[in-house]
Order: structure tokens, then C-alpha cells, then sequence
């Protein structure tokens, strides 16, 4: 198969050259996020991109006019010639494309393409070859995140089921043998773990929504300040000593629509962070957002005495698996508590509190539904 050989410089970047393209003025295939490569009805290639030079290291102009298995010569992963094997221009006149794959490019770097066939009608000679052409480096890291996601959830879910099965396992054989105390703490320990569990699928279906963009709020008014309350009274309820805790509401607080399943779900991790991970008194703040802020809303701080977060992790507290220092937990409690905050239209921030700990700042908008704010 010959993709073409002959070259005009007439041609030379006819298609990589701004153009009016479906009606869009001034359109430039720089402008494309992904690598394109177009090669004309010859096998010449006369569009190559900004994108496709960086993805490539071959320069636009040593591209732009040359036959397409020169300018991009591709390799399957068993480093066979991939243009030779798929033909675009001389084999099936029924063919269309070629899907996403890797392929080598030359030095064994891999980069995901993908072709189309254009016909000036069906069955007729390929009109155009068009490429997309994108680096490998994101589909890897997700790849990364789903193994990673796989192995810490099969670990955190042997643990408790073993334990499940052993303290069932045993009651069902050997019941007569224990006293009403002994049932009593087995059947404890089996509820726990199945808590456990329950509280793990919960977080996995959060960031599968989050991650998917469907996670649903059922916004009502909150009173962010009673909520903040109630979390406190449950702490000290399971030991935490009152005085641990200082809670400060500044000014009056605009009203707040906001979901508030999702509002306790916020306030819970970040105050058992701080409970947990954190020394001495946990402060929480709620005020009106300020200046600083981009929207009008409700602002909460949470912020403790400890040695607080390093520096350098700053920038992956919000990330999966985090956990700093300390183990225990999943690490994907402060993700999704950043998706819902981002769900709401708020931002959420860490840094180093006044005395010296971990420091969360959370925003939340007023966010009014629209039959309020148009009058109905």
C-alpha cells in the first residue's frame, strides 16, 4: 500500500490554518485539546496540529505535506507497522475508522489513537483520513485510581466480614456454651463490623455519584449553627469532655437552602478529623462569608490544637486515599466531603489554624430554589 508521496506547498497547512469550520468563524485546530492529524485524499498529511507536535515531537512543519506513515509512524504493540495493516486508503470500501487503541510511537512511547474514514458518499474512495491523537498519561492515572480504589476496599472489607463469619460461625455451633454476656459481646462486635461495612458501601456509592457527576441534593433551609449543635452533643454523649469544644456563631447567618443529610455528612467527618487526628480544643466558627468569598453564604471553620498538616501534604488532603500520618479509615472521607461541598456551589480549603493545628474552612451559598427568587 502507498499512502502518497507527492507534495505541494500550496497545500502545505490548508487545514491547519484558521478557518470557518460548521459555521464557527475563525476556527483553529490549535484549539483542540487532543492531537489531530488529517491527511488529504493522497495520503499527504495537510493538518497537524499543536497538540499532535507535542504529543509527537515531530515539528508541524517537517509533518505538513509528508505521506502519513512517514510523519506519524505508528507501531501496534507487537511492532508491526500500523498503517501497512490497517490500509484506510486501498482496503474495505466499507471500512469507517479504526477505534481508540494503543499504539508505539517511535522510541516505544505509547498514545492512544484513533482514525476515521471520510467519504464524499458510501463505498466511495477515502476522501480524508482524519487521527486524534491523545497521551496516555490520564487514562493511566485512572487506571491507577480504580486499582488502588479495588485493593482498599477488598482490605477494609476482609477485615469486619471475617469477623462477621467467625463470631456467627461460632454462635450458630456452639450457642448453649455461652453465657447471655458472651452472646451479648459477639452479637455487639458482629453489628459493629456490619456498621463498618454499611458505612463503606455508603462511601463508594458517594464518590461513584460524585465522581459521575449525579450527585443529588434535596436542598431545604438549614440551620447550619443547630446542626453544628447536634454533632457536638453526640460527641460529648460518647465521652468527649464538653470544654473540648468551642463553638463561636458571629452575626447573624443568611438563610441557607442546602441539602441537609448531605450538610451533617461535611460536618461529621471534619469534626471527627479533628476529634480523632487533631489536640486540645476543637474550635468551629460559622459566620457569613466575606469579602474574600465569591458568593454570599455561610462560612464554617473547624480548626484544633495539634501538629496539623504538613506543608507538603496540603495539597493532597482532598485527594482518595489520603491519610496523612496516622492510619485508620478509608482516606476518602475529606474527597467526598469536597464533592459535596462542590455539589452546592461552596469551596472548601485547609490550611494551619491559630494555634498551630489542621485548619477546614467550608463554604455554602445561599442558593435559594428558583420558585423563591422569582416571586412565585
Amino acid at each position: 500500500m502507498t499512502l502518497g508521496t507527492s507534495s505541494h506547498a500550496e497545500d502545505r497547512g490548508a487545514l491547519a490554518r484558521p478557518a470557518a469550520h460548521h459555521g464557527v468563524p475563525g476556527y483553529d485546530p490549535d484549539d483542540l485539546p487532543d492531537g489531530l492529524v488529517v491527511a488529504d485524499a493522497r495520503g499527504r498529511v495537510v493538518c497537524f496540529n499543536a497538540q499532535a507536535a507535542r504529543i509527537t515531537a515531530v515539528p508541524r512543519d517537517r509533518a505538513l505535506g509528508r505521506p502519513l506513515e512517514e510523519a506519524l509512524p505508528l507501531e501496534d504493540l507487537k511492532g508491526r507497522r500500523w498503517w501497512a495493516l490497517t490500509d484506510p486508503y486501498d482496503g474495505l470500501a466499507t471500512r469507517t475508522g479504526q477505534p481508540e487503541r494503543n499504539l508505539l510511537l517511535p522510541g516505544g512511547r505509547e498514545v492512544l489513537v484513533a482514525a476515521r474514514y471520510v467519504r464524499e458518499r458510501p463505498l466511495a474512495p477515502v476522501d480524508r483520513v482524519v487521527v486524534t491523537l491523545r497521551g496516555t498519561e490520564a487514562r493511566r492515572r485512572t487506571e491507577r485510581s480504580h486499582a488502588e480504589l479495588i485493593a482498599t476496599v477488598a482490605h477494609e472489607l476482609r477485615s469486619p466480614l471475617t469477623s462477621v463469619k467467625g463470631f456467627t460461625a461460632t454462635l450458630l455451633a456452639k450457642w448453649e456454651r455461652f453465657t447471655d454476656d458472651q452472646k451479648r459481646l459477639m452479637l455487639e462486635t458482629v453489628d459493629a463490623d456490619a456498621n463498618r461495612v454499611t458505612r463503606l458501601i455508603t462511601e463508594l456509592l458517594d464518590i461513584s455519584r460524585i465522581d459521575s457527576g449525579r450527585l443529588e441534593l434535596r436542598r431545604q433551609p438549614v440551620d447550619i449553627a443547630a446542626a453544628v449543635d447536634r454533632h457536638l452533643q453526640a460527641h460529648t454523649a460518647r465521652g468527649q469532655a464538653p470544654d473540648r469544644f468551642c463553638v463561636r456563631v458571629l452575626g447573624p447567618l443568611p438563610d441557607l437552602w442546602a441539602d441537609p443529610d448531605k450538610v451533617d455528612q461535611v460536618l461529621s467527618n471534619l469534626l471527627e478529623n479533628a476529634v480523632r487526628h487533631g489536640e486540645g480544643t476543637v474550635t468551629i466558627e460559622v459566620a457569613p462569608t466575606g469579602p474574600q468569598d465569591d458568593e454570599k453564604g455561610t462560612a464554617v471553620t473547624v480548626s484544633d490544637e495539634g501538629p496539623g498538616i504538613p506543608e507538603e501534604s496540603m495539597g493532597r488532603v482532598f485527594t482518595r486515599f489520603w491519610r496523612g500520618s496516622t492510619r485508620g479509615g478509608t482516606g476518602l472521607g475529606l474527597y467526598i466531603v469536597k464533592g459535596i461541598v462542590e455539589a452546592h456551589g461552596g469551596t472548601i480549603t485547609v490550611g494551619r489554624g491559630p494555634a498551630g493545628g489542621a485548619e477546614f474552612r467550608f463554604t455554602l451559598p445561599v442558593a435559594a430554589p428558583a420558585y423563591l427568587t422569582q416571586g412565585f
